[in-house]
């Protein structure tokens, strides 16, 4: 059995365990640079080093601006309509009274902001309130 093990361990990858507390004591404890990541099979880099290539740093992520942003709410106010899926269940799901507070927010937003916004900002938040409200009555009509 023990050349087994062995055979394994040049072949497989090694799991070590980079949980943040000691599961015995529940005390915080170290971790040293060889346990971020785990060795691939074929003795390739270890997935910290591999996932810090494909996945983008915080530096390239896109700025957030006025605009994004009211897109953010709008597509949660959408979710909350049924008119996406929850992307957690995937699931078409409705709750009337989140979506409205998400449409009084973008409300809020409009009013705080008016005469601060670009033609294209202003624009935007008006249809987007404009549909939202629309959605709105015609799923208080279904309920």
């Amino acid at each position: 059995m023990a050349g087994e093990e062995e055979k394994q361990e040049g072949k497989g990858f090694t799991v070590q365990d980079r949980r943040r507390f000691s599961p015995e004591t529940g005390e915080a404890r170290e971790v040293s640079e060889e346990a971020k990541g785990f060795t691939m099979p074929g003795g390739g880099e270890s997935v910290g080093e591999s996932q810090s290539k494909t996945q983008p740093s915080h530096e390239s992520l896109p700025e957030i601006n006025f605009s994004t942003f009211i897109i953010s709410l709008s597509t949660q106010a959408l979710m909350h309509l049924g008119e996406i899926a929850n992307p957690l269940s995937g699931k078409n799901e409705t709750d009337i009274l989140v979506a409205k507070q998400m449409i009084d927010i973008l409300a809020m937003l409009q009013e705080k902001t008016r005469n601060n916004l670009d033609t294209g900002e202003e624009t935007l938040i008006e249809d987007v309130l404009f549909d939202l409200r629309m959605k709105y009555v015609e799923a208080v009509k279904k309920k």
